[in-house]
């Protein structure tokens, strides 16, 4: 499984999307939605940044979540190991670039 995603765009992208994708790749790396709550954690501080922009099975973009919130879910009564990150999307707003 790929952990982090890069991906390269035309020079000559429009100037709109290009503030859109700036914007998207600014918010920190790209997990799936189906990593495990501990190994996004893990993610975060080998790439020393605070935040992950989460991805579908599409390789859509569909959330961005910070360590303060998977470091909250780590920590309440209801977490297992088995907790995966598109388990707790749907407490959080979908990510939506300026």
């Amino acid at each position: 499984m790929t952990l982090v995603q890069m991906q390269t765009r035309p020079a000559g992208a429009d100037p709109t999307h290009r503030k859109a994708v700036e914007a998207m790749d600014a918010a920190g790396p790209q997990v799936w939605d189906d990593m495990s709550v501990e190994v996004a954690l893990s993610v975060m501080a080998a790439a020393r940044t605070g935040r992950l922009v989460v991805c579908d099975q599409d390789s859509q973009r569909t959330a961005l979540v910070t360590q303060r919130e998977l470091t909250a879910v780590r920590n309440s009564s209801a977490y297992t190991d088995r907790v995966r990150l598109r388990d707790v999307l749907g407490v959080h707003a979908p990510f939506a670039a300026p």
